[in-house]
């Protein structure tokens, strides 16, 4: 039986069978197996090895080159070259036919002093995770960006939306989620240990027991901290998946009414756009630099005045002053002693500051190195 007919076999059977609480460790079983089948779907040589894998495939052959990396997924004739030519300049071939876009075009955004680099990913097929088209080669692609466009045309159903969806979540890329708080720690004996401190969890321990088993892992404990279900469960333990924001860019907002565009407008991570008339691009491109969440910091040079056209772009996240030091080069923190720091992270102006300290945006750095 080949893994396609295995796949649709488990599918049918989770249809049948109704979700309670006698049910659970059924459904988190089949869960499992789904998952696993999934991954030897993807990639066959980490299955056969043992290894967790979510799909590597084959991308395409982009570097990567500015602060982050943005890439366009949709159907095809959706209007994502339209989309690139407007916001980078750069040419991608339009027509009124699909499958214009072949290969991988990419193309530099650049705002607030940053550099975003923006792809345009050929247009997916329905079961483009299953290798269909050349739906492996997109979703690779996309799985090493930092935010996600889903483009969308709004006169199209929108179900395509869920379709796509489905396509990226097979390859291992949750949109717009955050990793599940669930501790997993394999251990040598004792069984399973599964401790929560919510309480009427979604899940229980007949259910953490079949999924561990499916992953032969015996021995084990589990922490759960917020309320997760079966699904956020196997996704900890295939430890493959990666979690990407998503804008839902609905193009060709010049063909409906007013009333429509409003619904549109009200629905979260949405943003209504009309790429040939260039409608709204700006809101796109603002909306794009809160979900990337990046932050501007200034290097002030001794004695000089600071250099406000060329900031250093890092993540929120990731904001201290040893990882603005990292950004810049990573052998400056072998000779660093201190930083003063100019902006709202600090109370004094200037103030001096160790590696540790977390820096917000728009604000002013002088490293000062050992003697």
């Amino acid at each position: 039986m080949s893994i396609m007919q295995k796949i649709k076999d488990i599918e049918d059977e989770m249809a049948k069978t109704q979700k309670n609480k006698a049910t659970s460790g059924h459904l988190g079983l089949l869960k499992a197996k789904l998952a696993k089948l999934r991954r030897e779907l993807l990639d066959p040589q980490s299955a056969a090895s043992g290894a967790g894998g979510g799909g590597r495939g084959e991308g395409f052959d982009v570097n990567k080159v500015g602060d982050a990396r943005v890439g366009l997924v949709g159907f095809p004739s959706v209007g994502k070259s339209t989309l690139l030519n407007k916001l980078t300049g750069t040419f991608s071939e339009v027509a009124g036919y699909e499958f214009t876009t072949l290969t991988c075009i990419p193309g530099v955004i650049r705002y607030r002093g940053a550099k975003i680099q923006l792809l345009d990913l050929p247009g997916i097929i329905e079961g483009a995770k299953d290798g269909k088209g050349r739906g492996r080669q997109v979703i690779s692609t996309a799985r090493t960006c930092n935010l996600i466009y889903i483009v969308l045309d709004c006169l199209k159903p929108i179900t395509h939306k869920k379709l796509i969806e489905k396509e990226l979540e097979g390859f291992g890329i949750r949109l717009n989620k955050k990793p599940p708080a669930i501790t997993f720690k394999k251990k040598d004996k004792g069984g399973i240990n599964f401790t929560t401190q919510v309480p009427n969890p979604k899940l229980d321990l007949e259910a953490v027991k079949a999924v561990c088993g499916e992953y032969r892992a015996h021995n084990a404990d589990v922490y759960m901290r917020e309320d997760c279900d079966i699904d956020d469960l196997v996704d900890v333990i295939e430890g493959s998946r990666i979690y990407i924001p998503c804008i839902y860019a609905v193009n060709k907002i010049d063909q409906i009414t007013l009333e429509e565009l409003n619904v549109l407008d009200k629905l979260p991570h949405y943003c209504p756009v009309c790429a040939y008339h260039e409608w709204n691009l700006d809101g796109l491109v603002e909306m794009t630099w809160q979900y990337l969440n990046l932050v501007r910091i200034y290097t002030k040079p001794k004695g000089q005045l600071p250099d406000y056209n060329d900031p250093v772009i890092i993540s929120k996240e990731k904001a201290t002053v040893e990882d603005f030091c990292n950004r810049i080069h990573k052998g400056i923190l072998r000779h660093f002693k201190y930083a003063l720091v100019w902006g709202t992270s600090v109370k004094h102006r200037p103030q001096k500051v160790g590696i540790s300290h977390l820096l917000e945006d728009e604000d002013i750095v002088q490293l000062v190195k050992k003697i």
